[in-house]
């Protein structure tokens, strides 16, 4: 007993934040036990989403084989295959904004009611007998697929502590990488039909964990329900931690925070820059080309190797994804986001324009008795390394911090309204780089196009140099105890 006095003592003689610290601390492994389970049933969601992205791939080339035709199917030319890939993109343009208003009612909740009509809309592809009917559970399944992955994002962030949120939210990567994965794979030997049973089925399993985990917190405070936010931040922190001062603390600063944005004095500093930075990173994810190679990689393949499985090379590349996507996660919280960063640009544009000298050396000397007189196939590894070099750097950095930045840098009441327009922003962006694409590639060539993306990713590296604050071990603001304090003295 007289120790247990003594440390009461001394609890009051030292900062909130260290207090926190010192709980948190004090549970051990329990601690982190539970966030790590709630973080891997949500991480359904993007396992789901990144079987619907591999999906794309392998069944566009099944569509368009005209044994598909003779078996009473349809085939799909090159158009309409674009706009079937785009119309997902453009999907998931409206999703991230109904997402953004329906995250209000809370996280887990609209990934559960989202969660049966995205299986629901996987099974109506896979019972497709149209091109339109094909587009249209296209553009359902995309809308689909980013209210629950944005929100996911946004739970992850929210339930974690700083020590583990950067690898609690790459293993939402790691998972969307192994569903691409799976599709690859699968997509070697299934037709587009069985291949989208296979994609329903993953939104079941993620209904079904999301009825044994709790709301996140923060959320609920925000909702004015404090019991069943202590209830659920104890069940995160483990049933003997104390959340006493933690939940004092997201109680105290959401109050600060609404009292004082209701002035609107810092509107423009704690909304527009999180904003800023996040749709730039978000514009440059998108125009590195990383969409181009997930939605064409079978069919690009086909047009670069001349001996080598297209089916093979993509497999490679989701493969050395997931490789990089954990290694990202080891790495996250240790290195930090903006190291991480940096190298991912620097890679990223070496490895685009190496892929761009290739196709510019094939289509200027295409013709030329080196080429001719070459075994066929033996230059497929130079495209292949090219791939899995950007592949690597892509998933190592922009791709996982880009997404955990949205739940960083927003503060609590406008992390909806943030990760809404971050989100939709994003999608547009992807619509409009894979809608152009191919006009890029008919007027500047297949090595300007590529030329052009490696440009847009020395730019990113420069955008992150000037403009990307570090995040490691931050508190999120509701749960930083100096949050408060730094609003009065920004007053």
């Amino acid at each position: 007993m007289c120790e247990k006095v003594n440390f009461s003592e001394k609890m009051t003689n030292i900062s909130p934040e260290t207090r926190i610290m010192i709980m948190r601390s004090s549970d051990g492994r329990n601690t982190y036990r539970r966030q790590i389970l709630a973080a891997l049933a949500v991480s359904l969601g993007p396992f789901a989403a990144g079987l619907s992205k591999g999906y794309m791939s392998p069944a566009i080339s099944s569509m368009q084989d005209i044994r598909s035709h003779h078996r009473g199917g349809f085939t799909v030319s090159d158009q309409q295959a674009s706009w079937i890939v785009s119309l997902s993109l453009l999907g998931a343009l409206v999703g991230g904004i109904l997402g953004g208003v329906a995250m209000r009612a809370g996280r887990r909740t609209v990934i559960l009611v989202a969660a049966l009509p995205y299986s629901f809309a996987w099974l109506a592809t896979s019972l497709s007998s149209s091109v339109d009917m094909v587009s249209v559970t296209s553009f359902c399944g995309g809308l689909l697929t980013c209210c629950i992955t944005m929100i996911t994002q946004v739970y992850v962030t929210e339930i974690a502590v700083p020590d583990i949120r950067g690898c609690l939210s790459s293993v939402l990567k790691i998972l969307s990488q192994i569903g691409i994965l799976i599709s690859f794979s699968l997509g070697a030997y299934l037709n587009w039909h069985q291949l989208a049973l296979v994609v329903a089925s993953a939104p079941i399993l993620l209904f079904f964990a999301l009825l044994f985990i709790p709301e996140t917190p923060s959320c609920l405070l925000l909702r004015g329900r404090e019991e069943d936010a202590a209830k659920s931040l104890q069940w995160l922190r483990g049933p003997d931690a104390d959340i006493r001062q933690e939940l004092a603390t997201i109680r105290t600063n959401i109050l600060a925070s609404k009292q004082y944005n209701n002035g609107g004095r810092m509107f423009t500093k704690r909304l527009t820059r999180p904003i800023l930075i996040t749709c730039g990173l978000m514009f440059f994810q998108r125009f590195s080309g990383a969409h181009v190679f997930n939605f064409y990689a079978v069919p690009m393949f086909k047009k670069t190797f001349r001996m080598m499985n297209p089916h093979g090379g993509a497999i490679a590349a989701s493969v050395v994804q997931l490789l990089a996507s954990c290694l990202s996660g080891m790495l996250i919280d240790n290195v930090g986001r903006l190291p991480l960063l940096m190298i991912s640009g620097v890679l990223m544009s070496i490895a685009l324009a190496g892929f761009g000298s290739y196709a510019y050396y094939e289509h200027v000397f295409r013709n030329t008795s080196d080429l001719i007189h070459a075994e066929p196939g033996s230059y497929d590894w130079i495209p292949l390394l090219c791939v899995l070099t950007f592949t690597t750097a892509f998933s190592l950095g922009i791709s996982p911090i880009s997404s955990l930045l949205i739940g960083e840098l927003f503060p609590l009441e406008y992390r909806s309204t943030g990760s809404a327009v971050a989100t939709s922003f994003s999608h547009l962006c992807g619509f409009v780089n894979l809608k152009t694409a191919a006009d890029f590639q008919e007027h500047i060539g297949l090595h300007g196009l590529f030329w052009l993306y490696a440009g847009i990713s020395v730019l990113c590296l420069l955008f992150v140099i000037l403009f990307v604050p570090e995040t490691k071990g931050r508190e999120m603001d509701e749960m930083d105890p100096k949050y408060v304090e730094s609003l009065c003295i920004n007053r």
